[in-house]
């Protein structure tokens, strides 16, 4: 996580060989076209995709607007070649460091394409200092266009709180545990606890799911902990295909296909770009086997 936000390494890390080798486990390439051609391939196994250039903390307003005109173009291609078009949109990446109100107008614009494209916009959550303003752009987005979700995080101590009163207008959420860097303060420290929470909150809002007032996305490639809420699932009389599965591109592939196979929806969230440093070293902090993954990298 310290590696993640380093300048020196931000600048150099990109350029080294391995590195540039391991980042391919994790995307297919980084223009659009590689994402949709994996798309597709995937369409082919019962699994979505929901699409994310990768981008953050953009400095400049018109960087905000190609990223809208990008995702823009996403949908629309998406949709002709056939697919449910979905994208992952982080709030820094369409100005929300510099204008509030002018990343509103962005994620409604993306919202408004969305529809048109019979698809759906996912916010998606930074660091816990944007999480109020990211909530509250959804909660504005969301009374405008029904088909947009958010992003929670359950190492939060104060996740269980905002999925509470979110349950109150039908919305979407995609629940992760969490990946950035966090005080003790803010986040549960232990990797049992975040689980722990992670399965306290399906409970709290399986329910709700079984009854079609939400879209609960279980975005984990914790499998143990996908079968432990599928038992909760079950014991509610809820049926397979209402569980939602996202998972990124690259991890627990054949996972993918199984849980697919099975009934599962699933869908596989695919980034791409070239602003993929600081996103690839938060996949390895999720992760600790991804680390031995490089460490190969370094000596194939």
């Amino acid at each position: 996580m310290w590696c993640a936000q380093n300048s020196w390494l931000s600048e150099h890390v990109p350029q080294w060989g391995f590195v540039k080798r391991a980042v391919k486990r994790f995307m297919p390439g980084e223009d659009f076209d590689s994402a949709l051609k994996a798309s597709v391939a995937f369409k082919t196994l019962g699994i979505g995709a929901v699409f994310s250039k990768l981008g953050e903390n953009i400095k400049a307003m018109s960087d905000a607007t190609a990223a809208v005109e990008h995702y823009e173009m996403v949908l629309k291609t998406a949709s002709e070649a056939g697919l449910e078009p979905e994208i992952s949109v982080k709030p820094t990446q369409v100005g929300l460091d510099i204008d509030p109100d002018a990343t509103f107008a962005n994620l409604n614009r993306l919202a408004e394409a969305a529809a048109r494209a019979k698809g759906f916009l996912w916010i998606d959550m930074e660091g816990s200092a944007y999480t109020d303003r990211t909530l509250d752009l959804y909660n504005r987005v969301h009374s405008r266009h029904p088909a947009v979700g958010v992003c929670l995080q359950a190492y939060l101590y104060r996740t269980a709180a905002d999925a509470y009163r979110m349950l109150t207008f039908k919305p979407a959420i995609r629940l992760v545990k969490g990946a950035y860097a966090e005080p003790a303060d803010r986040a549960f420290p232990a990797k049992r606890d975040v689980d722990a929470n992670y399965l306290a909150l399906c409970a709290l809002m399986l329910p709700d799911a079984n009854r079609g007032r939400l879209r609960l996305v279980l975005a984990t490639h914790d499998i143990p902990l996908i079968d432990r809420i599928a038992r909760f699932a079950d014991a509610i009389g809820m049926d397979r295909h209402q569980l939602e599965v996202h998972m990124l591109y690259g991890i627990q592939s054949a996972q993918q296909v199984r849980l697919a196979a099975e009934g599962y929806r699933v869908k596989d969230l695919i980034a791409y770009g070239d602003a993929w440093y600081a996103w690839y070293l938060r996949r390895l902090a999720e992760r600790p086997a991804n680390v031995m993954f490089v460490a190969r990298q370094m000596i194939g």
